[in-house]
């Protein structure tokens, strides 16, 4: 679909729905709103006055002009309390409104920027909310599906704004909106494959495309290179899978001046079966998205590349399945990682910080500073957690901060967890220099604090979207099945870098 700004009057316009909006407990509209409430003859004022229309977060009113003015719906979109307004709401309810006009048939939408008048947000971010939230919330994965879709498709949007002298600093705020929401449907596309169309070898396929499409270096590494770089946690875990590893690497020089590089690291584990510790079949299919830390730092890496910031970036992406086989590793065996630490393997359903191991490794063997590793890597963070938060974790709290402020602005949550020196414990081994599980409790904690061993003094953070990485139902900008979490943290991360 298409996504841009227009100069004119809204009510003035041909299409087949427009979209509108009103606050919770206001009785008289007014903006754009009360302009269409005017040009529908006071039917918006009197909808309010019949407790129809009560301004509630994500509430949508669908109005028939019946000719009053050229448009032939009016939507009202309710925008929950003025004092609550913020940039996830605004994505939330565009994407709301999108999908139930979507449902209707309408296939030409024309909005206005929600919350850049009386709502008091910057007229660029409200713009840029509104496109990433019309193109996440309309996103589908039909790809394995033969049937057509009952529903239409939305076909273009238009973003309408009546003051010519706001239309570039929109249209800069639509372009970043696309691009932002376009790398995070990437992202949701990669992990709704299903495993056998999104091997190691396809996910290096996506990341060679996306180089060459958007400027980038790429770098496969096989497994060959990865014993020369002894690369042990990582091809442990790849010992059961007939699929061969990938070592990808991603890299953006927008700083050619300066010789260090933000990393961005993601777990990339395929198919996630347990291993030898193999999981329940109930809900294993889900499994599949295991790698969705990986395709976020891939799409992130697209991102960065469309908008060309000020700095260098590297993304670094270990990819392998864990499966059972004769040739699978063992609990008890003990592996030994890139910077030679040794590994006593309890559980090989705890294979995702053997792989990012090696990869944070070989980022601290590049010199990448700060370092970002996304990983969906614990059920403990979705237990303490649940699915709307993200877990960070990390060694350096001025750049946790600014990854969670990355996260807000982005709309996705986050909570710092404690890194207490005592939960270091639960990963004492006897027989090596450290065991890949603690005990039950405290979990997600023991996991980060297995992967500071290996970012070791490097400023760097972890986050664990076990909990945001899918979504059981459509609400707000999310769409059920994969999310893309983490893909425009990371650029807003790599924007707000590149600006010292």
């Amino acid at each position: 679909m298409e996504v841009k700004v227009v100069s004119g009057d809204i009510t003035k316009l041909s299409l087949g729905a427009i979209i509108v909006n009103l606050f919770e407990g206001v009785k008289s509209p007014g903006g754009a709103t009360g302009a269409v409430d005017r040009a529908l003859g006071g039917a918006i004022a009197q909808l309010i006055a019949e407790g129809e229309i009560k301004g509630k977060l994500n509430e949508i009113t669908l109005i028939h002009s019946l000719g009053k003015i050229e448009p032939a719906r009016v939507v009202v979109a309710g925008l929950g309390k003025e004092k609550d307004l913020d940039l996830r709401r605004i994505r939330g309810v565009a994407a709301e409104a999108c999908r139930f006009l979507r449902k209707a048939g309408v296939e030409r939408v024309g909005t206005i920027a929600h919350g850049a008048g009386t709502g008091g947000i910057d007229s660029e971010k409200a713009v840029q909310a509104v496109a990433e939230g019309t193109i996440l919330g309309l996103y589908t994965f039909r790809k394995h599906q033969t049937k057509e879709s009952e529903q239409g498709e939305i076909k273009e949007m238009l973003i309408v704004e009546q003051d010519e002298s706001k239309l570039p600093q929109m249209e800069r705020g639509c372009a970043k909106g696309i691009v932002l929401a376009e790398a995070t449907n990437l992202a949701r596309d990669m992990a709704n494959e299903p495993a056998n169309y999104m091997t190691p070898t396809d996910m290096a396929e996506v990341a060679r495309k996306v180089a060459q499409d958007y400027g980038l270096e790429c770098q496969v590494m096989e497994q060959e290179e990865m014993e020369q770089l002894s690369m042990g946690a990582l091809l442990g875990v790849a010992q059961g899978s007939r699929q061969p590893p990938k070592f990808i690497i991603l890299s953006y020089k927008g700083d050619k001046r300066s010789k260090s590089a933000l990393g961005f690291i993601g777990k990339g584990i395929t198919f996630d079966s347990g291993g030898i510790s193999i999981k329940p079949s109930e809900g294993m299919e889900e499994m599949k998205g295991d790698m969705a830390g990986g395709a976020t730092v891939i799409a992130a890496m697209r991102a960065i590349g469309q908008l060309r910031p000020k700095i260098n970036v590297t993304g670094v992406i270990p990819a392998t399945e864990n499966l059972p086989s004769g040739t699978a590793l063992k609990p008890g065996d003990i592996l030994r990682a890139a910077n030679g630490k040794s590994i006593e393997i309890v559980s090989t359903d705890a294979e995702g910080r053997l792989i990012l191991a090696d990869a944070l490794s070989y980022a601290r063997k590049l010199g990448l500073s700060p370092v970002i590793d996304v990983a969906t890597l614990t059920g403990a963070c979705r237990i303490a957690l649940g699915d709307f938060c993200s877990g960070a974790f990390g060694n350096n709290e001025e750049l946790i901060v600014k990854v969670i402020k990355a996260g807000e602005e982005a709309g996705e949550c986050m909570w710092q967890m404690p890194m207490y020196e005592e939960y270091k414990e639960l990963n004492k081994s006897d027989v090596a220099d450290i065991k890949n599980v603690g005990k039950r409790w405290g979990g997600a904690i023991s996991a980060a604090q297995f992967l500071a061993e290996f970012a070791e003094d490097t400023p760097w953070v972890h986050l664990d979207i076990a909990g945001t990485s899918h979504s059981d139902k459509d609400k707000a900008f999310l769409v059920k099945g994969a999310t893309g979490v983490g893909v425009r943290t990371l650029v807003n991360l790599a924007l707000t870098l590149a600006k010292k």
